[in-house]
């Protein structure tokens, strides 16, 4: 397979062990019609030259990559699902196919699958993925890349050519197998699955790993300092991620522990849900029943969550550690969370409490807009800060934005400077309404597929969504500090 000079195989998670994976074989599919492939990052892991039938190789039968594993590997975790504990799961229909660095940065990275075949996890499941499930993962992850949340990346989507029965949408409907780049398939569930065994051998060495691979800026922390240190590490970048999603007006829908990693990134996207307008109590899951992960409660289910990794933690670290630890989720999440709103809207930094109170007062005129004030065309509006300020007041919401409601938001603008005041100038803000991801476009985007395999309505999504995030230039990766083993 010719990869090209930047490719860089690296499968550090074999090194982990036997009680870490199973070893398993990609389903044999009966057919494999490439939908999507992601070029842009394909280029920067060294994956760019693959010929399509090449592309289909490594990702309808994932034949191995040069040098790396020999073959998929599916997961071992438990977790809470809907905050009750299920050690019945694990990769039941996906795997870890290969690792590799980036070019750039030499940061670890994962390529994972979902839809890829049965596994020792798959229970009654067949394995299998929905074509419109995948679909709806390569909207979810480009949206939210360029709004700035990080976020795994669908690299591959094919159509694999079974028709599947579902319970919850029109059956026998298309199948596919999605491929995902992210940082790393670590969970707080990987953590939780050893604690349950009571093998604190294992997480000792998952600790070890973690600290190695992906926060090597704790690598001379010892002793009972360590783990603590690791689950402050976490909480933090945790905590940027749920104020990332906050301020995109993003519900996850199931905020589950095996749903969680340890590098705060994004990812396993099924009844997401972007706002169409402020609404705290907002779900995505029609199965979310007591709206446990509505929008409005996404900071504490993701507090909770990592409340029950630090209890993995105990047998490390002191109990006050742990408890500090846990106690910097709120100041992180609210400085995170101002910082968030502030990059939606294109402005500088103004100190701690100018920010804070921009925030606050852009929350403000969210709620009081109610259902006439849709949440992502208010960021488009306001993006610059007072240089939008006559684009906005003259817009089709001019007069939401001219009301007593928003005076004190307005107000404080003058406090921030435009940051990186050149991104005005893109053909984007000269359109009426912003790029948004809401359900009605979804499922139409779907229907267009399913009813005369029409891909244009898909495609031409997915070029305004980049062209939405070469404008907003947004785009944020997991943070990185220090430098991992190369």
């Amino acid at each position: 397979m010719p990869v090209s000079p930047s490719y860089r195989p690296d499968p550090q998670f074999m090194t982990l062990g036997p009680d870490f994976a199973d070893p398993v074989a990609p389903a044999d599919f009966p057919k494999a019609e490439l939908r999507f492939r992601n070029d842009r990052w394909a280029a920067r892991i060294g994956l760019e030259t693959l010929s399509a039938d090449e592309w289909k190789s490594a990702f309808a039968r994932f034949e191995p990559l040069p040098d790396n594993q020999p073959q998929p590997l599916a997961l071992r975790y438990h977790g809470h699902q809907f905050q009750s504990y299920n050690p019945q799961i694990g990769d039941g229909r996906g795997f870890l196919y290969a690792q590799l660095r980036e070019q750039e940065t030499g940061r670890l990275l994962d390529l994972g699958t979902k839809g890829s075949g049965r596994t020792p996890y798959s229970r009654s499941g067949d394995g299998r993925l929905t074509l419109k499930g995948g679909v709806r993962e390569v909207l979810a992850t480009g949206m939210l890349e360029a709004l700035g949340v990080p976020t795994s990346k669908s690299f591959a989507l094919i159509e694999t050519g079974e028709a599947l029965v579902r319970n919850d949408e029109p059956s026998p409907t298309r199948s596919a197998v999605l491929t995902r780049l992210s940082y790393s398939n670590i969970r707080f569930g990987t953590f939780q699955r050893h604690a349950y065994f009571e093998r604190t051998d294992l997480i000792a060495q998952l600790i070890d790993h973690a600290i190695a691979l992906y926060y090597p800026e704790l690598a001379s922390t010892e002793g009972a300092g360590r783990a603590a240190a690791l689950l402050a590490a976490v909480v933090q970048r945790t905590a940027e991620l749920v104020a990332r999603w906050m301020a995109a007006g993003f519900v996850h829908g199931v905020l589950n522990t095996d749903n969680m990693n340890i590098n705060g990134e994004s990812f396993d996207y099924g009844p997401y849900r972007f706002l169409p307008y402020n609404d705290p109590e907002f779900t995505a899951a029609y199965f979310d029943q007591t709206g446990l992960y509505a929008f409005g409660r996404q900071p504490a289910a993701v507090f909770w969550n990592l409340q029950q990794l630090a209890a993995c933690l105990q047998p490390f670290a002191e109990s006050d550690d742990l408890v500090a630890a846990l106690n910097g989720f709120g100041p992180a999440y609210r400085e995170a969370l101002a910082a968030a709103m502030l990059a939606r809207l294109g402005l500088q930094s103004a100190g701690a409490e100018a920010d804070a109170a921009l925030a606050s007062a852009a929350f403000a005129v969210l709620e009081a807009g109610g259902e006439a004030l849709r949440w992502e065309p208010f960021f488009f509006d306001w993006f610059g800060g007072e240089a939008s300020s006559a684009r906005a007041l003259e817009g089709v919401r001019g007069s939401i934005y001219a009301g007593p409601a928003a005076e004190a938001f307005r107000a404080r603008l003058s406090d921030h400077a435009p940051e990186r005041p050149a991104r005005l100038a893109s053909p984007y803000f000269a359109q009426p309404e912003p790029e948004e991801l809401l359900y009605d476009e979804i499922e139409a985007i779907w229907r267009a597929i399913a009813e005369w395999d029409d891909w244009a309505p898909f495609d031409a999504k997915l070029a305004r969504i980049e062209q939405a995030r070469t404008a907003l230039g947004l785009a944020r990766e997991v943070p990185f500090q220090g430098s991992a083993p190369i």
